[in-house]
């Protein structure tokens, strides 16, 4: 089953029960998604290309509650958190910083890195390998704590 046929069956089912909020997000999960397959050329939807767009909604959640919250609107925030949360039950189980270390010290390894100048290159590959399996932020701190820097 495809993202979008997922998703489409959960806002059915949200549809029957009332779930407000979760409807909404589906349907905005879904446009994107339908906008995402009119992008003009005839190549279908990969698999990359509906975790881009799941990781796309992600960020923008986490910048509005940050916003949110500078700005005191709390209910705002919560509202977005609820979101976040719907949005991440499509995602990938998410890495523990104990299954990322290894991860990470293995792409060190594999591109012969050992400074923090090779920064660029071990994020590059590490974030590429570890699309949305993990926190991009996680990643670069253990990089960082990794090359020394």
């Amino acid at each position: 089953m495809t993202l979008n046929e997922r998703i489409t069956t959960d806002m059915k089912a949200a549809m029957k029960s009332g779930a407000t909020l979760q409807l909404s997000t589906l349907r905005t999960l879904r446009a994107q998604l339908l906008e995402l397959s009119k992008r003009g050329a005839d190549v279908p939807i990969t698999p990359d290309d509906e975790l881009g767009v799941l990781l796309s909604a992600v960020k923008k959640r986490k910048e509005a509650i940050e916003l949110y919250e500078k700005a005191g609107r709390q209910e705002l925030a919560a509202q977005e958190r609820d979101e976040l949360q719907i949005i991440n039950t499509y995602l990938p189980q998410q890495m523990s910083r104990e299954e990322l270390l290894p991860k990470i010290e293995e792409i060190i390894a594999r591109t012969g890195s050992s400074s923090p100048k090779d920064f660029g290159k071990v994020m590059g590959l590490a974030m590429k390998e570890l699309k949305g399996r993990a926190d991009g932020s996680l990643i670069q701190e253990l990089v960082k704590h990794k090359l020394g820097g």
